[in-house]
């Protein structure tokens, strides 16, 4: 099952500034919901392990996160994948651009795609839809007040 989400967030921070938080994993980390940890195990790549609800399904990711087509500090493309064990797989991504807004403000804007794969995909589109878009939105919100704030 595959879905997308877009969106903006608008960041009371310079471009740079919101750049370096993007590629920064302690504010990553804060920012994704359920994250446990997340270490960079290069420039462009990190471990992750995520705990997430999704109806009543409650299961524990563990994956992988890239980052790809950079193009400092306007743009690029976040991925990941993580398997959780029974419940099944989560893989999907963002394509994130950065807009001047003025000297002191940023417009983040992403197109995200996410799918789900085992038990997961089993609870129906509408409620993975859901989930998978107040996700979004709350990573997006959460990191845009973390930098801005």
């Amino acid at each position: 099952m595959a879905l997308v989400m877009e969106g903006e967030e608008h960041i009371a921070a310079p471009v740079q500034k919101v750049w370096e938080a993007l590629n920064d994993p302690e504010i990553l980390k804060r920012a994704i919901p359920g994250c446990q940890s997340l270490e960079m195990s290069s420039p462009t790549e990190m471990a992750a392990t995520v705990v997430l609800k999704i109806g009543p399904i409650k299961a524990t990711f563990k994956g992988e996160v890239t980052l790809k087509n950079l193009k400092p500090p306007h743009a690029y493309t976040i991925q990941g994948e993580g398997k959780g064990g029974i419940a099944g797989f989560a893989k999907g991504g963002a394509d994130v651009t950065l807009t001047e807004d003025g000297p002191d403000a940023t417009i983040l804007k992403y197109a995200a795609r996410a799918e789900v794969g085992g038990k997961i995909a089993q609870l129906g589109s509408r409620l993975i839809e859901s989930t998978s878009k107040k996700l979004a939105g709350q990573f997006f919100s959460t990191f845009g007040e973390k930098v801005g704030g």
